[in-house]
């Protein structure tokens, strides 16, 4: 475990950064640094994009990024109590602090709650795409790719429950921008989606990316503006001394910044809850593989009743889902990988499914009240940026441009306010 650190002050903007991990939130968060003239050094116990950053659905969907817990997620979980194959799954296991993290994400689960940290995701869903735009324009050479989501159901009725929920996000104040067509119409510009399909909900206004090309893009203009990335590093410690807060651990020499982010992704917990952090993260652990298709794959596919995500990627097809609260470190559990491509393979035609490959799970970092956390801890100069859920690539360019803002001038953007770390 790491180190206490004792209380000290900053007065002036740091000179020197230390980010510790090389996801899309930490490399974000360093990219913005730098547009501020600091001095950054990225440090990862694996590689660039070795988590949640690489075979996620690559979705930016600032519509749908929204809390966690809601009502509908409590009946899905209770039912993946016997069902180890259903989409949320929460394996039954004697581990008291899953069981003390799923309770409280139990009492989270009520639309008054959902209602007020909803409120906390509008300020950065608006800014959100304008954050991509900022690093596309400064060089970053992995592009966002601008198509609806094509929601698919076997027939009108079964949509209700995300009509609801679209409704409910718009009335929260959020805009949402529809399109209904029919399977037929539907399958005229996506030719994947299978023939049972007859009702199509297409949501506007949002792009998609393919996540372990562009946060690598975002390391490679990250360095070529100066900045270092140590992979190979497990850290340890943070301590604080006369020149700084040494960043000890396994794999190397400490790096010594006036300041560090801690940015681990479903590792949270082991290095902020010594800084007063409270609120811990569970790995909500997400699948994919992808598979080639006949034809190229226009824009993203959802089908909400198998909790299934397809995302056009690299001339075929990702297939993603899943939610399964386990250990971040966990190995690939084969029969989870087999229940979402028989999940998948029925809503879906024109695809080859012998050439499944690039099979992954990532730990996806979700807090019990479905906010991230993200600013200063009870020790000055150092700031976490994790909790993220499902929702780090979408969110991960924003968090980082606003935290750096509040590292280098004190001064606490109010679109952070509700993803106070301490709360």
């Amino acid at each position: 475990m790491p180190a206490s650190i004792p209380h000290g002050s900053r007065v002036t903007a740091p000179r020197r950064v230390v980010v510790v991990g090389a996801g899309m939130v930490g490399l974000a968060t360093a990219w913005f640094l730098q547009e501020h003239g600091v001095e950054v050094t990225v440090v990862d116990r694996d590689g660039v994009a070795a988590g949640s950053s690489w075979g996620n659905a690559g979705w930016l969907s600032p519509v749908m990024a929204i809390p966690l817990p809601e009502p509908s997620v409590l009946r899905y979980g209770l039912r993946g109590l016997f069902n180890v194959n259903a989409p949320l799954s929460m394996p039954l296991t004697l581990d008291p602090t899953l069981w003390r993290f799923l309770a409280s994400f139990a009492a989270h689960c009520t639309m008054g709650q959902w209602r007020r940290a909803m409120q906390g995701y509008l300020a950065v869903n608006r800014e959100a795409l304008k954050a991509f735009d900022l690093l596309e324009l400064a060089g970053v050479a992995s592009t966002t790719i601008s198509a609806p989501i094509m929601a698919c159901f076997e027939d009108g009725a079964q949509s209700k429950d995300l009509r609801h929920e679209l409704a409910l996000i718009e009335a929260s104040g959020q805009p949402v921008d529809l399109t209904e067509i029919s399977g037929d119409g539907a399958r005229v510009i996506v030719p994947q989606i299978a023939q049972g399909v007859r009702a199509v909900v297409q949501i506007n206004g949002q792009r998609y990316i393919d996540p372990g090309a562009f946060v690598t893009s975002l390391a490679d203009s990250f360095i070529k503006r100066g900045g270092k990335v140590r992979t190979g590093f497990s850290v340890r410690a943070l301590r604080h001394g006369p020149g700084g807060i040494t960043v000890s651990g396994y794999g190397g020499d400490p790096e010594l910044g006036d300041a560090v982010v801690v940015a681990t992704g479903a590792w949270l917990n082991e290095l902020v809850t010594p800084l007063g952090v409270r609120q811990r993260v569970q790995a909500g652990r997400g699948y994919s593989f992808s598979v080639s298709t006949d034809e190229p794959v226009a824009n993203p596919i959802y089908f909400p009743a198998a909790r299934v995500a397809c995302t056009p990627y690299r001339e075929g097809l990702r297939v993603g889902g899943t939610m399964e609260f386990r250990s971040p470190d966990h190995p690939i559990v084969q029969s989870r990988v087999d229940a979402l491509a028989a999940s998948a393979r029925p809503l879906l035609q024109g695809v080859d499914w012998s050439t499944m490959r690039d099979v992954w799970v990532g730990p996806r970092p979700v807090s019990v009240d479905g906010l991230p956390l993200v600013g200063g801890t009870k020790v000055p100069g150092v700031f976490v940026a994790g909790g993220h859920g499902m929702w780090g690539i979408t969110l991960g360019p924003i968090t980082g441009q606003l935290l750096a803002h509040e590292i280098v001038t004190g001064e606490r953007p109010a679109a952070l306010d509700a993803f106070n770390p301490l709360r």
